[in-house]
């Protein structure tokens, strides 16, 4: 069966526009009075703030990732001696955390992060070829990866904004299962722990189309297990392939491998740059973006069910994949999808543009002693996140939980929703 496609299969509902989900979540099991909260910001050598940079604490599982103003809180069991903070391209910071009055956290870190650079002549492999190196590292993927099934805690939020006004907001609590690196990701799981969203209650917010995504995205968009993805054979003979600058992950020396997809293949295909651990071969990092010069391909991939009288324009559709290497094997840590597109109406003059993103950090890891969701509890792949939550408000919602802090602006959009919410009611 080809995952690949099985996955486009699953649907995003856009009631009131669009439901992206990916999954996300990540509980502590903790108590917010006995948890440790390290807060602060993220910049680069010019001051500016760093958006997805890791923040996790060595030696645990506990981790999440700055927002688009370089914020974050991590909250730990106890206070850590330290935290680590990185980004590609970046030298790795160590970042010591020292005991203060106030034993249940510390706030306002300022860290900085300062260019790496990686001596070209240091880059020596058997073949110079890109795409030598590209296969070589799909060979190693058994070996880089978990063999054992494994139980993720994630924080997952989705936003969608039509023109420039948000229309939607959605946050979980998840919890994914991710099976052994040489099951089918079929195996794999999702499941909402504890979820939320925020909709538009504006008659004309609401569009009624299906787009490919859903609640399994994170397993769809796991290039390493779905191979049908992009890293399969088939696909490959429709790509040329190109070695780019040389960076560093972690400190740690990555090829960067570009690969360009033919105009001449039968369906749209993703392009863009994948980041291998010189080391060890394994796939570090994944920006990719959807082929748009054939729109009617790109639009057989995105839209899954439309209304007769719209017409769908798809614009941009980019995805983010991280991998972290903790000494022994890499895992999924984070990902990030982003939707652009059109909608008109055949009776109307001008087109509406959509914009929909979704990110999700793994913040928490379980190896033995957990249940793999089944049944009700785990999200089919035509399932939509607005069938399993709805909103309700609570100022504690995500007191005991590791999140992605919301932007300014979010928080302001939030605000505005709420009253337009009040406002109808």
């Amino acid at each position: 069966m080809n995952t690949r496609k099985a996955f486009c299969h699953s649907s995003i509902v856009i009631a009131f526009l669009w439901m992206f989900m990916a999954t996300g979540a990540m509980a502590q099991g903790l108590h917010a009075d006995s948890l440790f909260a390290v807060s602060g910001k993220v910049v680069n050598e010019s001051n500016r703030p760093m958006a997805h940079v890791n923040v996790s604490v060595p030696g645990e599982h506990a981790a999440v990732v700055t927002n688009d103003d370089g914020v974050f809180t991590l909250k730990c069991a106890a206070r850590p001696p330290f935290i680590i903070v990185s980004h590609v391209g970046y030298h790795q910071r160590r970042v010591n955390i020292v005991a203060q009055n106030d034993s249940r956290g510390q706030e306002g870190l300022l860290i900085k992060l300062q260019p790496s650079t990686v001596v070209l002549q240091d880059l020596v492999v058997v073949s110079g070829n890109a795409e030598d190196i590209l296969r070589t590292a799909m060979s190693k993927i058994p070996a880089n990866y978990s063999r054992d099934g494994e139980l993720y805690t994630c924080f997952y939020r989705e936003t969608v904004q039509k023109r420039r006004r948000y229309i939607n907001v959605a946050e979980a609590v998840a919890k994914l299962y991710k099976s052994s690196i040489n099951s089918s990701p079929l195996a794999d799981r999702v499941a909402i722990e504890k979820g939320r969203r925020l909709i538009s209650p504006k008659a004309d917010d609401t569009l009624g189309v299906k787009i490919m995504g859903g609640p399994n995205t994170p397993i769809w968009i796991d290039i390493v297990k779905n191979r049908d993805f992009i890293l399969n054979d088939d696909d490959l003979t429709y790509y040329t392939f190109s070695m780019d600058v040389p960076v560093t992950i972690d400190d740690r020396p990555q090829f960067v491998i570009i690969v360009t997809p033919s105009h001449f293949a039968p369906y749209a295909l993703f392009g863009g740059k994948f980041y291998i651990d010189r080391e060890t071969l394994a796939f570090t990092r994944a920006e990719l973006s959807l082929d748009m010069s054939d729109r009617g391909k790109a639009t057989q991939y995105m839209l899954v069910k439309k209304p007769s009288g719209v017409r769908f324009k798809p614009r941009e559709m980019t995805v983010l994949v991280n991998y972290h290497y903790d000494g022994q094997l890499s895992r999924i840590s984070y990902v990030r999808s982003f939707f652009r597109f059109n909608c008109d109406w055949k009776k109307r003059l001008f087109s509406t543009s959509f914009t929909a993103q979704s990110e999700l950090v793994v913040t928490d890891r379980q190896t033995d002693g957990f249940s793999v969701p089944r049944g009700r509890d785990s999200f089919y792949q035509r399932d939509a996140f607005f069938d399993k939550v709805s909103y309700f408000e609570d100022p504690d919602f995500w007191r005991d939980y590791n999140i992605i802090e919301p932007t300014e602006s979010l928080e302001e959009a939030i605000g505005k929703l709420k009253k337009t919410v009040a406002e109808l009611q």
